[in-house]
């Protein structure tokens, strides 16, 4: 192995134009590569945070043919008992007709813990205005959205009437504004639970329960866990199947251009090693006189090749990297970041397993792509190679 590991080091050292145009290719491929890895991670990561990491992992609505939950808290203790479950939230919601002054318009009206309501969605931090927490301590109070705060006209300390068919009329302060950067600003209210009933005129009753999850892909696990009592439940995948079919639509799409883009740079190993046999074809009917093995011969090229393979994916590596992390420092302007939900700067992620499986995948490959130069050179009759210089 050490003479023909020196043999394909001269070889490459002594065709340098090619060389350099062969690694080139590679590590180009290799740094759109990395590049667009580190991007898909941090936008997938983004894409958990603002969504699922907001969502109950798990809901839980009243049995078949009923409006209410009665028992609620003799289930929440089962719930609570199930390994994995991290928080609990009950809740009564429904809609409502929200008027202030001359402006009105429907939202939901969620009525919640407001300690237990936080575990589950992280509201506290999306306030802009006021506190969440007082929810807790003041009875008809509510908590809105941005967008519908300013559709409303309404400020801080305000109150807004509500009112619905079968409900009871109330008049609720305001003492909080929230901004998601998602349609929930518009379309969701919360107040207490104690004011929800009151305002629906039931009694000590809720009509859904959400649950969180140390590891949100036991989703649908804990669902059927639940769905043991007669209730209806549903993991968040069962209920937003969109979010993980975009993920999978992207992942693979993207997956699939950047292999396709690493293949078409391997095919010019393989020109460069094909033409390499071609104008070394006296020298290797030499080795062969010598004494070198086939087996020798077919090394020599297929180690060329994967050296090739090796200096261009550490080059596209590095330079992906770097591009990476400059990108990652990029700020959004303020106007285009509302656009993708709040982002200030590109969400970048690099990850050393994804960049060590990089440079295995393409030295692999590019061994692969070796083997038909290594057995044409490795077929040559040595009287004729050395006759045709």
């Amino acid at each position: 192995m050490r003479y023909e590991l020196f043999i394909a080091l001269r070889q490459i050292w002594a065709r340098k134009v090619q060389t350099l145009l062969s690694v080139g290719a590679i590590a180009l491929a290799v740094m759109v590569l990395t590049v667009s890895q580190a991007v898909m991670v941090g936008f997938t990561g983004e894409l958990y945070n603002t969504t699922v990491n907001k969502l109950p992992h798990v809901s839980v609505s009243p049995e078949e043919g009923e409006d209410y939950i009665y028992l609620y808290r003799t289930l929440i203790e089962d719930i609570s008992k199930i390994e994995g479950v991290t928080a609990i939230s009950p809740f009564l919601a429904g809609k409502a007709s929200f008027r202030f002054k001359t402006n009105s318009l429907n939202a939901e009206l969620k009525g919640v813990i407001p300690l237990e309501e936080n575990e589950i969605s992280s509201i506290e931090s999306d306030m802009v205005e006021g506190d969440f927490r007082e929810l807790e301590f003041s009875r008809n109070t509510v908590v809105i959205g941005s967008k519908l705060a300013d559709k409303l006209e309404v400020n801080l300390g305000e109150s807004v009437d509500v009112s619905f068919p079968n409900a009871k009329s109330l008049s609720l302060r305001v003492v909080g504004i929230f901004h998601t950067g998602s349609s929930l600003d518009e379309s969701l209210t919360y107040t207490s639970l104690d004011t929800a009933q009151e305002f629906y005129d039931v009694p000590d009753v809720i009509n859904g329960i959400s649950v969180r999850l140390a590891d949100f892909n036991r989703d649908r696990e804990v669902a059927a866990e639940i769905r043991k009592t007669g209730y209806k439940v549903k993991g968040w995948t069962e209920s937003n199947p969109e979010i993980l079919r975009t993920i999978a639509i992207e992942s693979t799409s993207n997956n699939v251009t950047l292999g396709l883009i690493v293949v078409i740079a391997s095919f010019g190993v393989i020109s460069t090693l094909n033409l390499s046999v071609i104008s070394a074809t006296s020298q290797i009917g030499m080795l062969r006189a010598m004494g070198a093995r086939v087996s020798s011969i077919r090394k020599i090229f297929i180690l060329q090749s994967g050296i090739l393979g090796l200096l261009g994916a550490l080059g596209g590596t590095l330079t992906g990297v770097a591009i990476s992390l400059a990108i990652g420092q990029y700020e959004i302007p303020g106007a285009s970041s509302e656009l993708y939900g709040g982002l200030t700067t590109i969400p970048i992620v690099v990850r050393i397993g994804d960049i060590l499986l990089i440079i295995l995948a393409v030295f692999l490959l590019n061994l692969i792509a070796g083997i038909y130069p290594a057995q044409q050179a490795a077929k040559l009759d040595p009287v004729k190679a050395i006759s045709s210089k």
